[in-house]
């Protein structure tokens, strides 16, 4: 028994001594170094389709997110409080965007969430967010019909497509002609929306829509397609298409190479490097909406420094437009979260309510109890020698109703 004694002794003063010299486990804050984190952080989740056919668009928004992460954590977070990005990857695929979203809620408690540049997963994710009083920014998502959707907890950081669908459908009126082809993926809120919006506003301005076509999410043979455009007994002044990142290269280039030569023009789905690597010279006399021209050279100041601190972080510049938008959007939420003074869903959806002039990288952003779609402007895109080129800077005359 003495024995047995002093052995429990023994082990209970090794105990002792590996429980006071264990260090605790690092907490990762996204932007600054693990081992100086503070004990606690504010949460804030990070759903984007890092794989599938939106990639070539989240990606960019995620990195964004994570540059702005990074200079607000250097600078001191919130409070003294590091805030820490828990990046989730939807896949491009509505059943692991619901997932990840009661993931993010449910399991690494997040106060708020931002992510998706797509409506179709916006609408799988924001719906989980509402009922659990999340706050949820999309940094790309579109449909201006979210928040009423959704709910008081959704909030966008782009325009709606019913306002980029109205500039192009006034810029190619003015510049191209009033007969307008219209090509449209049926599979995506996103293609669906922009095409009705295009053509309200198109006929509207006493355009005609000489053919209407269709095609699904996943074709890549557009011959029925383009046979039917040909049969035209007069070609139209331009082709308005609405497609998403995926299809856009593969579209382009399957019109040119079937002699289909006029302007073609479609909305910020274009706004994606797979746009020119896909469809190479045929993407010349190409024209798109976007959120901001994303040039060194020709774009805004704030532009311009968002690339260079790009470029430092990740050895490039940015994608494309989105990768403004996710720095925005992450700029935003914490921005928000400081002006609360708390993390409660509700105090800080009331703080993005109450956001006015907020200097954004694609455009200042303002929004209201009424209102959670910025009204920002447009820029239009055209593809020249394989380059994204300033086309024009817009606001439309009139925009269709959501």
């Amino acid at each position: 028994m003495k024995r047995i004694g002093s052995l429990l002794s023994l082990a209970l003063v090794i105990a002792l001594l590996v429980s006071g010299c264990t260090a605790p486990a690092p907490s990762s804050t996204g932007g600054g170094e693990a081992a100086s984190a503070p004990a606690e952080t504010i949460k804030i989740g990070g759903a984007f389709n890092l794989t599938g056919e939106l990639s070539s668009l989240d990606v960019p928004a995620a990195n964004g997110a994570k540059l702005a992460l990074a200079e607000i954590n250097a600078a001191g977070g919130v409070d003294g409080k590091q805030v820490e990005l828990i990046i989730r990857d939807g896949k491009t695929d509505p059943a692991t965007v619901a997932n990840i979203t009661t993931q993010l809620i449910d399991s690494d408690k997040v106060v708020a969430m931002i992510g998706f540049t797509d409506s179709d997963s916006a609408l799988a994710a924001g719906p989980l967010c509402q009922e659990a009083g999340i706050p949820f920014i999309t940094a790309g998502a579109t449909s201006p019909k979210l928040p009423s959707q959704v709910g008081d907890m959704m909030f966008l950081t782009p325009f709606g497509d019913n306002v980029q669908a109205a500039v192009g459908a006034e810029f190619a009126y003015d510049r191209f002609g009033p007969k307008a082809y219209l090509l449209w993926d049926k599979g995506t809120e996103y293609t669906t929306l922009l095409a009705d919006y295009f053509k309200t506003r198109f006929t509207e301005l006493g355009g005609e829509i000489v053919l209407e076509d269709t095609y699904q999410s996943g074709d890549k043979d557009f011959s029925a397609q383009i046979a039917k455009a040909k049969s035209l007994g007069e070609q139209p002044d331009f082709y308005y298409i609405s497609a998403v990142p995926d299809d856009i290269g593969t579209t382009v280039k399957q019109f040119r190479e079937a002699g289909i030569t006029g302007p073609i023009v479609g909305g910020d789905g274009y706004d994606t490097p797979l746009l020119v690597e896909v469809a190479g010279d045929a993407a010349n006399n190409v024209f798109f909406t976007t959120h901001a021209l994303m040039d060194a050279d020709n774009g805004s100041e704030a532009v311009k420094s968002f690339i260079e601190a790009y470029r430092t972080e990740y050895g490039h510049d940015p994608e494309n437009a989105f990768a403004a938008l996710g720095y925005d959007t992450m700029k935003l939420i914490v921005d928000a979260i400081q002006r609360a003074g708390s993390t409660d869903g509700a105090a800080i959806a009331k703080a993005i309510e109450e956001t006015q002039g907020f200097p954004g990288v694609a455009g200042e952003l303002n929004y209201s109890a009424s209102e959670h779609v910025p009204r920002k402007g447009v820029t239009m895109i055209e593809v020249k020698d394989g380059k994204f080129t300033l086309a024009a800077e817009m606001v439309p005359e009139k925009v269709p109703a959501p």
